[in-house]
């Protein structure tokens, strides 16, 4: 697979929330098992797996099985790929985002003085 082709899955992948909600789990935590990792979710085990199975093809998690237990890992590399492409059209964003900053610091002072 090439590095086009590695993007287009991320991306894919990281479109769906529940996957992006248990990729920020497993950023929380060094590895969890399936069972920790499915708990807040309203969807049956099978669904999680079948998410588990796409953050794995997409090279996302790894897991690793224990006895009964299977251990969920985060893997950062391709989202860091999707990073270092996101930050080329960084400087498209970036002044404005100083510019908010610095409007929403101003609007905040500006409540202060007058409460006072």
């Amino acid at each position: 697979m090439n590095r086009a082709e590695r993007l287009d899955r991320t991306f894919a992948v990281l479109s769906d929330s529940t996957r992006r909600a248990m990729l920020s789990r497993l950023e929380r935590e060094e590895a969890l098992s399936v069972s920790e990792l499915a708990r807040p979710y309203a969807i049956k085990l099978p669904a999680v797996m079948k998410h588990l199975d796409v953050l794995a093809d997409a090279g996302l998690i790894t897991r690793a099985k224990t006895g009964r237990t299977v251990t969920v890992r985060l893997q950062p590399r391709p989202m860091r790929e999707a990073m270092d492409w996101l930050r080329r059209y960084e400087r498209f964003w970036s002044p404005r985002l100083d510019r908010l900053a610095a409007y929403a610091e101003a609007q905040e002072a500006q409540a202060r003085k007058e409460k006072k």
